[in-house]
């Protein structure tokens, strides 16, 4: 790596980087850890531990490292704070961006950042089933919400669940450091209920729709825990996807990004078959689910999807189309009930 300007180098002096976003107490830990080794091997290096928590997206983490929104330092050593300054002021040229604190509240800030977010997805998931039942529409209230500036539209959006690398394991996180120090973070505990309780929901509906669902087969769209990733940790779609084998399904697979995995994870089951392309998926299914929201999967040929499936059905995971699809289309459609309401006043439709 090129040589920072105005940044601090010395030979006596080591800094440690921990970048991973940790349970609380991580980087402590580590820190001892490597003064313990260096003590057993009789070597008397000083040295920092400084905390930087990632605060990168799955797909875009290249361009969320050089256009951070925050840069968290989390320290008590004035040397290895200024060599990191040095390093980030290469690119991050607004010094209002750093934050600086100790090495626990940086640790725990992370992970109450993404605490608050699967909070804000848990909340709107929450209230979708009560909007059906009540004939709203969770797109409608959900504008409504977001509207106010004080809430806002970003990760607000009701859908099969959130899944991937950091949501999921720091509410975990953070419900075990509460645990471990008899704090019982209740929140967060039925934030975890309902993201597992709606990653079920696809399935529910597809059980609803057909009921034994023994030599019934479903093309499969969409593997990874959203677009533009490969990644499938807690993604929704494992869920959804298991159910429906465990019921006596047949699954046609197709992701644009996760299909070398799902080929590594599940390559021995019978009821699983893996396609190169969306619409070659559709083949003799009974319907087509809709789990990632690629933009691919939003402007599909609907016609294409029409005339391949043994019936004209999809199960819409992501909310992605309206009841115009269904109405121009001739396309049977379940999803969440997103509200409708100015199209059809419009249309002279009740």
């Amino acid at each position: 790596m090129c040589r920072p300007p105005h940044a601090i180098w010395a030979s006596d002096r080591n800094v440690i980087v921990h970048k991973s976003t940790v349970r609380v107490g991580t980087t402590e830990r580590k820190r001892d850890a490597v003064a313990s080794i260096l003590r057993d091997r009789g070597v008397r290096v000083e040295f920092s531990v400084l905390s930087n928590p990632e605060s990168l997206k799955d797909g875009a983490a290249a361009d969320d490292f050089m256009h951070s929104d925050q840069i968290i330092f989390g320290a008590g050593d004035g040397r290895a704070i200024a060599l990191i300054s040095a390093v980030y002021a290469l690119f991050a040229q607004n010094r209002d961006k750093f934050l600086l604190m100790d090495v626990r509240s940086a640790d725990c800030a992370k992970d109450a950042a993404n605490a608050m977010l699967a909070t804000r997805i848990g909340l709107v998931n929450d209230l979708a089933p009560l909007t059906e039942r009540v004939g709203a529409g969770i797109e409608l209230v959900r504008r409504g919400v977001g509207s106010d500036p004080r809430i806002g539209n970003d990760y607000f959006y009701a859908d099969a669940g959130c899944g991937g690398n950091c949501f999921p394991k720091d509410v975990s996180a953070l419900i075990r450091n509460g645990a471990d120090r008899q704090v019982r973070l209740g929140i967060l505990a039925a934030v975890e209920v309902v993201r597992e309780c709606r990653k079920g929901i696809r399935a529910e509906k597809v059980v609803k729709r057909f009921g034994d669902l023994l030599d019934k087969a479903f093309a499969f769209w969409g593997l990874s825990f959203k677009p533009n990733t490969d990644a499938m940790r807690e993604a929704p779609g494992r869920v959804i996807g298991a159910d429906l084998v465990r019921r006596g399904a047949h699954l046609n697979l197709y992701d644009l990004a996760a299909m070398p995995q799902a080929r590594l994870k599940r390559a021995a089951e019978s009821q699983i078959s893996f396609f190169d392309g969306a619409d070659s998926a559709l083949e003799e299914a009974d319907g087509v689910l809709i789990v990632t929201e690629w933009r691919k999967f939003k402007n599909p040929y609907f016609d294409a999807i029409r005339k391949r499936l043994e019936q004209p059905l999809i199960f819409d995971g992501r909310s992605l189309f309206d009841s115009v699809v269904k109405r121009s289309f001739s396309l049977e459609h379940h999803a969440i009930r997103r509200g409708d309401w100015l199209k059809r006043v419009a249309g002279g439709t009740q």
